[in-house]
């Protein structure tokens, strides 16, 4: 399982014409526009000295997902403007993750440009990009990387080539900073100015040189977003802020019970008549409601009475689903001869994936023609499904995608765009269509409930094998890998199966020398709305395997901090846990129910490790918390990251804060209760995301050193910190915490009825708690 850090020596991908030379393209245009050719790989996706235990040692989702993009890289094209400004339509979401920041960093880095005069925009659906539009994976970065600064090398090599026949001097002899090339008599020429002259009128083929790390004064410097300003004043714009003519309020009414469908509506003529309400009609999730406010489509939905038909879920509740989980666990290979085993069962509840902006889309549909916007991470399946449920070619869809408000996997879904897309058809109007809090908690995408059993055999203090079953409720993969067919594909019964386990496989370390080693993925019972939450099926793997290795560590004497030094067999890794261990101050005297946690994961070519100190003592898990739960609280987080090259370690560092937020949520506060075919939790109110109050105090991030190219970030910390948190948790009350989350027992919410579907809000929005 040995693993090399990157290097600067080259590049990933492309037709290699030198060390750092790679061949791009300049486009015909009037004005400048450039892309990179990077249809041949340069080297393989195993890294030198890998081991082939692991699977991911030698490819890795990741590896598929860049390597399925390269062929299309050519069509991902920077643009120079005759104002002087740069801009990219990124084939990419972005969610908050910040993606636009650091890829007009990129940009800026290559051209010698200033941050602020790069404008990055979200490409619309673009069917031919084929793999290339789908944001997950942690693969942005590591995808994009090297065809965007190619493509923005080519363009100020041609600029430069501009300048100097503008100027009569060899290129060599001209320089460029801030968008400005001038020569050696001070003359000099702004970008714009050359915007034009550096056009072509026909494509040429052309090669250039990148940037050397040395060199860089952009890339891997911190740097705060570009968007901040408009997102802390109110002038970013998302969704339900466009401004789409005669696009009106649209809400739907659901089912009381998961996937229910319409038999028949007592009041529809009668709701129709409501003040403000245009449009009222029955489709395929309920029925739907248009009205000139959002509050006028509440009360309507509020007052349709409608007969439900049982949904997919009919019946069951929590321990319904969890008996049928174990009736489909895979059964354990043979131990060893001679060998003793530490055996654990974990078990993890549903969880939802609702993002802080609610899921929404703007719809307008014509008999020819449909258009459509919304936050989207996989909009090329978009498109061809929402072609195919309009009856429309695929080619009269346009799909714009809109910046979002979160995602943790929800994004990946288009489930609402479809549903805007069914009622602007039927009403024959444009609609600006928004589930409330309470579809989304209750009727929406939901990380699966999963057990997950974990092995570990050895004789005396030697470690043979380790051996993982993790069995849950499918999760949709429908997205596939971002194209049709592959979508279609995911979702084949036999087929998505397959599917699975392949993206199982792929995604899922080991991470530990721990021997021989098996992993397996069963899941079962399609009849959820399911979703890959941030991380996918790691949280739950890691989490499960760190609280193992915390007990093995027990058995054996050993300190659990310095038990998995010992088991790394690599410098990277032991490096993150050594820095954690150290400015964490591991091993520290703590008082009573309270107590350290440690955790470590490597995934997508980066490295992660999280410290975490718990505070599990009486009067910390009773106090009483107004609008939030009570229980353990993390005091501490010291976590230390290396993905190789950060391009901009602010952002990074933003990104692993995040993701510890929703490793302690996963770990002590988050889960959905299932209960006669319905989730109790209706809004955040009761669905415990980490709250102020659970914010630790004390918060450091330590982005390590790291060279040669990014890996990858976005999902990274969500795993190693559930697990840190758990294992604190083991530590302070000397109990193993096998269910998820730690306070799923207790329920500490009223639930509000199913039926009507939306609750009704507080009289004055105040809170009244005493």
């Amino acid at each position: 399982m040995s693993r090399t850090g990157g290097s600067d020596v080259s590049e990933p991908g492309a037709h290699v014409v030198g060390r750092r030379r790679f061949l791009g393209y300049v486009l015909a245009g009037t004005t400048l526009v450039t892309a990179a050719d990077l249809l041949l790989p340069a080297g393989a996706a195993a890294q030198e000295g890998a081991s082939t235990a692991d699977l991911t040692d030698v490819v890795d989702l990741n590896d598929v997902m860049t390597l399925a993009a390269r062929p299309t890289s050519s069509l991902i094209r920077v643009e120079v403007h005759d104002d002087g400004t740069v801009s990219l339509a990124l084939p990419r979401a972005e969610v908050g993750q910040g993606i636009t920041t650091s890829t007009a960093m990129l940009i800026a880095e290559e051209m010698d440009l200033p941050l602020d005069r790069v404008r990055v925009t979200l490409a619309d659906a673009r069917p031919e990009l084929v793999f290339n539009q789908l944001t997950g994976g942690s693969n942005t970065t590591i995808s994009t990387y090297t065809p965007i600064r190619v493509a923005a090398a080519v363009a100020r090599r041609r600029l430069l080539e501009a300048a100097a026949a503008d100027l009569g001097t060899g290129v060599d002899d001209l320089t460029v900073r801030d968008g400005v090339i001038t020569d050696g008599s001070g003359r000099s020429r702004d970008f714009g100015a050359l915007a034009a002259g550096a056009a072509s009128a026909s494509t040429e083929r052309v090669d250039v040189r990148l940037k050397t790390p040395r060199d860089f004064s952009v890339i891997g410097r911190p740097h705060g977003r570009t968007d901040a300003l408009d997102a802390v004043t109110g002038r970013k714009k998302f969704a339900m802020d466009l401004d789409v003519p005669d696009a009106l309020p649209t809400m739907v009414c659901r089912a009381p019970t998961i996937n229910g469908t319409v038999r028949s509506v007592a009041n529809l003529d009668e709701v129709a008549r409501m003040p403000g309400v245009t449009d009222v009609a029955r489709i395929s999730t309920g029925v739907a409601v248009r009205a000139a406010t959002f509050g006028q489509c509440i009360d309507a939905v509020r007052a349709l009475e409608v007969s439900w038909a049982p949904g997919t879920a009919e019946g069951l509740s929590d321990e319904d689903v969890l008996r049928e989980l174990g009736r489909a666990e895979a059964p354990m290979p043979p131990r060893p001869p001679f060998s003793s085993t530490v055996d654990e069962r974990f078990t993890f509840h549903f969880r939802g994936n609702s993002a802080l902006e609610p899921n929404c889309a703007i719809a307008d549909v014509r008999p020819t023609r449909a258009e459509i916007w919304s936050g989207l991470k996989s909009p090329i399946t978009a498109q061809g499904a929402i072609a195919h449920k309009l009856g429309l070619p695929p080619g009269a869809v346009t799909v714009h995608v809109t910046q979002s408000g979160g995602s943790f996997g929800r994004k990946l879904f288009f489930d609402a765009a479809l549903e805007a897309a069914e009622a602007s058809q039927r009403f024959g109007k444009p609609v600006k269509l928004m589930w409330h809090r309470a579809d989304d908690t209750r009727q929406g995408r939901t990380q699966p409930m999963a057990t997950s059993r974990v092995r570990v055999s050895r004789i005396g203090d030697r470690v043979l094998r380790y051996d993982q079953r993790h069995t849950g409720v499918s999760t949709d993969l429908g997205h596939g890998f971002g194209d049709v067919v592959t979508a279609m594909a995911a979702q084949i019964p036999g087929l998505d199966g397959t599917f699975a386990q392949v993206f199982f496989q792929l995604s899922q370390a080991t991470s530990y020398d721990f021997g021989s080693s098996s992993r397996l993925l069963n899941e079962t019972n399609r009849g959820f709305n399911t979703g890959s939450m941030r991380n996918v099926y790691s949280p739950n793997v890691v989490c499960a395997r760190e609280l193992v290795v915390d007990r093995l560590a027990r058995e054996l004497g050993r300190d659990p901090y310095e038990f998995r030094r010992d088991h790394l067999d690599d410098d990277r890794s032991r490096a993150v846990l050594d820095k954690v261990a150290e400015v964490g101050e591991w091993g520290r005297q703590m008082p009573a129910d309270t107590a350290q946690g440690i955790a470590f994961m490597h995934e997508y070519k980066a490295d992660c490790a999280v410290l975490v100190e718990l505070d599990c003592r009486r009067e910390t898990v009773e106090r009483p918390i107004r609008n939030g739960v009570a229980g353990p609280r993390v005091t501490k987080v010291v976590l230390a990251v290396d993905v190789g090259l950060a391009v901009n370690p602010l952002g990074l560092e933003a990104q692993m804060q995040g993701g510890v937020m929703d490793g302690i949520a996963l770990a002590l506060t988050s889960g959905l209760h299932l209960k006669d075919g319905h989730f109790l939790e209706a809004s955040w109110d009761n669905d415990f995301y980490t709250r102020q109050w659970n914010v630790p105090p004390e918060f450091e991030v330590i982005v390590m050193p790291g060279t040669g190219e990014p890996g990858g970030a976005g999902e990274l910390a969500v795993a190693p910190a559930q697990a840190a948190v758990a294992c604190a948790y083991a530590r302070a009350t000397g109990t193993m915490p096998t269910t998820f989350p730690i306070n799923h027992g207790v329920l500490s919410f009223e639930p509000v009825p199913t039926v009507p579907p939306i609750p009704a809000p507080p009289a004055d929005g105040l809170d009244h708690v005493d």
